[in-house]
């Protein structure tokens, strides 16, 4: 009789937990779905306005879905900005930079990883420090160097720079770096193997999923990169888009038709949004591996 009291006491206890769990996670949906609303809000509204027409962009109450749908503002907004050739200024900075952090960055973390070399830990701490320095406060030094050098009003100050690699992301390298055993590279030695020959075919293959995070950080971070091309830049057929979504608002008339730059926003964000649902499997993938091997 004990027995089956505490056998239905048991299963009780586990009905509870269980019903509070779900009561948990149906919390914790319901808050992440609201903030999600908040989140993509500023999108829904741009999307929204880039398809109305002038007189219903601030109509009370908000018409969410336009009519009539202005589809010929994408059609009048690319005509009027030059988006083509700002999007191969982009293409061209994202790529070539992307390409530059990627290889400095992975080597530079092998270096600190799997090379002994005196000193290695004191250069490793210094180069992390770095991160500590605000960009305002090298901004004019910077500015300077490359005006001695003739570099200004080309992407060279924008992309060069990056062949001293990213503190950041050599250490997020270097920590995936040190969960690859080591067996691997001292089999390859023993085969007669070079460090560089270690770093690319066995060090990088293996290293993909850390080395696609690298790559999507750098890439949406210049594809978003707004202050660098402003202090460089000085020819409008250099302009990136997020540069040139500025010159577009400034330009003759483009300020009072908000539902044309949002059209042109809109173009500049679509790219973003494929880039996620096309590399969000593999982005999260690397995150994972390499927070938990780091």
């Amino acid at each position: 009789m004990n027995l089956r009291a505490l056998s239905i006491s048991r299963t009780n206890q586990k009905r509870q937990v269980f019903g509070q769990e779900r009561i948990m996670r149906g919390i914790t949906f319901i808050v992440l779905v609201i903030l999600s609303c908040i989140l993509l809000f500023p999108l829904a509204w741009m999307l929204s306005t880039s398809l109305k027409l002038p007189s219903n962009v601030f109509s009370i109450p908000i018409q969410w879905i336009p009519n009539p749908v202005a589809w010929g503002n994408y059609g009048e907004a690319v005509h009027d900005f030059p988006f083509w050739t700002f999007l191969g200024n982009t293409l061209f900075y994202c790529v070539s930079d992307t390409i530059i952090v990627v290889v400095s960055s992975a080597i530079s973390a092998y270096a600190f990883a799997r090379l002994r070399w005196r000193g290695r830990n004191v250069v490793f701490v210094l180069m992390l420090a770095t991160m500590m320095i605000p960009f305002p406060v090298t901004m004019i030094p910077t500015y300077l160097i490359f005006k001695g050098l003739g570099w200004l009003n080309s992407f060279k100050p924008l992309i060069l720079p990056d062949l001293t690699a990213s503190p950041f992301y050599v250490f997020l390298l270097r920590q995936f770096f040190l969960s690859i055993p080591t067996e691997l590279s001292e089999a390859a030695f023993v085969d007669g193997a070079s460090h560089w020959r270690v770093f690319w075919q066995i060090i990088l293959p293996l290293a993909k999923p850390a080395l696609l995070v690298v790559a999507i950080f750098t890439f949406t971070a210049d594809w978003n990169n707004f202050l660098g091309p402003l202090i460089y830049l000085n020819d409008q057929s250099k302009y990136t888009l997020a540069l040139g979504l500025q010159w577009f608002q400034g330009s003759q008339w483009h300020g009072a038709h908000y539902e044309l730059m949002m059209a042109a926003a809109m173009l500049m964000t679509l790219p973003m949004v494929v880039l996620f649902f096309v590399a969000q499997k593999y982005f999260v993938q690397g995150i994972t591996m390499t927070g938990s091997k780091g």
